[in-house]
């Protein structure tokens, strides 16, 4: 009214009103603006500006999912939490505290409503289906007839679709159920347990259980069995939940401590480190068992290992096979290899493992596994000591045991060895069948792990196709999961593909990259991440005729295991920009490994690294040697490069003829690998001894996207849309979208025809 009525003077007047105001706010001839929830990233940077802890993204992203990204909810919320629960290391719980203000808020208009309709609210409230029928059965049993429904459903707190019944906005849901008294709310869940008697024993048991006043073991199991049901059909959230809550009710502290270590062991199956973590804690502290301790803390350190310290990680595992040795020896030798391969890539805590958990003997009885993980031990031990022939030969007694296909602990501990003893096929097969095994069972975590691991054996094979589809993959999964520290090393795959291709990185990559190193704690993956970074600048100077740039970024990376891949990069770069005292220490290095392991890859390094730094008349004996190395070798990449190092060698010597047979197979494996920059610096030589190189016809090459082209591999083999989804962890109609795509790319109108073209 009064400002209508402003004449003289310029004001600016804002109006604001929530939905469902009664009377309703008027505001004819005003501009106006209709708020929604925040986006994603302000919502996250309005939690950090309003805590003065830091957040962890898994908390962040329930604090966006149970506010629906409401602002004032995350602006009154975020004091109220402790730095624990904003850490990850204790629960939230299912509802999020209420504060005066919010609870005004949610709550002035269910308190204006009578005291039936209020009491019918609060049932949907404590459903978490949804489900109509059921509501109605326990409103019956309440006394609440359907008028009162009909109020419950006319006052707009409620929304109604087909036979479901919900509340409107999550925080509306958590106000009803707070505010109202305990008294009440085990009233509304045994009413919703009766309604649903012999239909839903999972739902019942967990009404039940939110009935209870105290420890009941009858309810305990029942939410126990339920969260078995719901692991083994993959629902590793609904299970980690019914666990927890079972263990809530159990009286016994041993069985308690089991129960809670089994809701950590879902929640990590499930993404849900932060909770994992928290859960871990939970479960130590209700037991003094060893043994489930040494369970536990094996947990603890995966979480650590992903998300956390590598290096406390390492700790965790050094210090837990010491006190589990006596009591059980299986448990110690898993602990130890776990250790061993953590300092092989950079995560050594300077704890020593204790000599009973190194122990080489085969104990009587024990299982196969156990064996070959206590050879494993004995394998990474040696490598450790510089000696790779004994290292390697019992690293191949390993695998002849032929457990190596089984637990996916086992499969990491195989993998991460296979890489550092340079074994390129063994750790593509451990990779890959621990990544079918996460697709089978939709177990997320152990597929982000394979994922950018099973990447090195493809990059260094020349699968580069395959390399980008499993680091977009990674990276989708980090993303449904909450866990974006995960997706720093398969964006440093696409850097390093992006650079060996010529292609500028997206902006939106390389800033989720800068942000993701900057901000989280990487784990393991730190250390690799950070030099697939320097290898990917090294590659990009060196492209650019930056010399010393790329000497630069390459003379940095540290870790061993890629410190060798990258060797002809990192070799080459010193000597082009001067640096051949350090060229020749690089080789020296690698000597040792080369002629213990008698790789043909790494023996092919060693010569094309001496031919570099050799005389005119030495060099090509020795490129020579290399190539014959490389040619057993499954290193596409290398061998092309050694081939152009050759010809460039042949040409400046005034050799051209024998050049261009040696320019020609370089340009050629260029191009199949679409390896832009090394391709042109090969036209080019070619083109200066003489010959002019052929243009390769591109036109019936495929513009699939990475995840159009994994979708068509899959439908080719056979899959369904449905199974093809879950391989991808996507949604049959994403599949069903994907595969349109297909089809008006390449042409044909069936999967029949699309398996033809995509095969071949």
């Amino acid at each position: 009214m009064a400002a209508r009525r402003l004449q003289a003077d310029r004001v600016a007047v804002v109006f604001s009103a929530r939905d469902g105001t009664t009377p309703p706010f008027r505001h004819d001839g005003v501009p106006s603006l209709t708020l929604g929830p925040l986006d994603a990233a302000s919502a996250r940077a309005l939690l950090d500006e309003r805590t003065t802890s830091p957040i962890h993204p898994d908390v962040a992203h329930q604090l966006l999912e149970q506010t629906a990204a409401n602002a004032l909810a995350l602006v009154e919320l975020a004091p109220t939490l402790s730095p624990a629960q904003l850490a990850g290391d204790s629960p939230l719980g299912s509802h999020l505290p209420m504060t005066p203000d919010m609870e005004r808020v949610f709550l002035d208009r269910a308190r204006r409503l009578p005291e039936q309709v209020q009491s019918y609210l609060l049932l949907v409230a404590a459903d978490d289906s949804g489900q109509l029928r059921s509501i109605a059965r326990a409103a019956a049993i309440l006394g609440l007839d359907e008028a009162t429904a009909g109020a419950a459903e006319a006052s707009g707190l409620v929304t109604t679709d087909d036979d479901t019944l919900r509340v409107r906005h999550p925080l509306v849901r958590s106000a009803l159920y707070q505010a109202a008294s305990s008294r009440e709310r085990r009233a509304a869940h045994r009413a919703l347990a009766a309604a649903l008697d012999g239909q839903d024993p999972d739902r019942q048991a967990w009404h039940r259980a939110a009935a209870a006043e105290g420890p009941d073991e009858t309810l305990a199991s029942a939410l126990d069995a339920a969260g078995t049901r719901a692991e083994n059909r993959g629902g590793y959230a609904a299970a980690s939940r019914a666990y927890e809550r079972a263990a809530e009710l159990t009286a016994g502290a041993a069985r308690r401590a089991e129960r809670y270590f089994a809701a950590a062991r879902n929640a990590w199956d499930g993404g849900e480190l932060a909770r994992a973590r928290a859960l871990t804690a939970t479960a130590r502290n209700e037991t003094d068992d060893p043994v489930l301790r040494a369970d536990i803390d094996r947990l603890r350190g995966r979480v650590e290992v992903n998300v956390g310290s590598s290096s406390a990680a390492h700790r965790i595992y050094v210090n837990a096979a010491a006190a589990v040795a006596r009591h059980d020896p299986d448990r110690a030798v898993d602990l130890a290899v776990a250790a061993r391969g953590l300092a092989a890539y950079g995560g050594d805590s300077g704890v020593a493992l204790a000599p009973e958990t190194l122990s080489t003997q085969p104990i009587p009885g024990e299982s196969a596994r156990t064996r070959s993980l206590r050879q494993l031990l004995k394998a990474m031990t040696a490598a450790s000591e510089g000696r790779w022939s004994d290292g390697l030969d019992l690293f191949r007694e390993c695998l002849a045991d032929g457990v190596t296909d089984a637990h996916p602990d086992v499969l990491a501990h195989f993998g991460q060895a296979a890489l550092y003893l340079g074994d390129d096929e063994a750790a593509e097969r451990c990779f890959e069948t621990m990544l079918g095994g996460a697709r089978e069972k939709g177990a997320g975590m152990t597929a982000l792990y394979a994922l950018p691991r099973l990447a090195f054996p493809l990059f260094v094979t020349g699968q580069w196709s395959r390399v980008e589809r499993c680091a977009h993959e990674a990276r989708s999964l980090a993303a449904s999961t909450g866990q974006p520290a995960l997706s720093a090393t398969p964006l440093a795959w696409l850097a390093l593909l992006a650079a060996v291709r010529g292609h500028e990185l997206p902006a939106v990559d390389a800033a989720d990259l800068d942000e993701v190193v900057e901000h989280r704690a990487l784990g393991i993956l730190a250390g690799p991440t950070a030099d697939l970074r320097r290898w990917s600048a090294g590659v990009r100077d060196a492209h650019a005729g930056s010399l010393a740039g790329a000497h630069h970024h390459l003379s940095r990376m540290r870790l061993p295991a890629l410190t060798r891949l990258a060797a002809l990069d990192r070799i080459g770069a010193a000597a082009r920009a001067g640096e051949v005292e350090w060229a020749r220490a690089q080789i020296d290095d690698l000597v040792p490994f080369a002629e213990a392991t008698r790789w043909p890859w790494a023996l092919g390094a060693v010569h094309h690294g001496r031919a570099l730094l050799a005389t005119a008349e030495d060099a090509p004996h020795l490129f020579e040697a290399s190539l014959v190395h490389y040619s057993t070798a499954r290193r596409p990449y290398d061998l092309a490069r050694t081939h152009l190092a050759f010809g460039e060698h042949l040409r400046r010597a005034q050799q051209r003829v024998e050049a261009r047979a040696h320019l020609r197979r370089a340009l050629e494996i260029f191009d199949d690998l679409n390896a832009g920059p090394a391709a042109t610096r090969a036209a080019n030589e070619l083109r200066a001894s003489g010959e002019t190189a052929r243009k390769r016809d591109v036109s019936t090459q495929l513009a699939l996207t990475p995840m159009e082209l994994q979708v068509a591999r899959l439908v080719a083999q056979g899959l369904s849309n449905k199974d093809v989804a879950a391989q991808c962890w996507i949604s049959p109609r994403t599949v069903a979208f994907h595969l349109r795509n297909c089809f008006a790319k390449t042409g044909v109108s069936s999967r029949g025809e699309l398996a033809q073209v995509v095969l071949s």
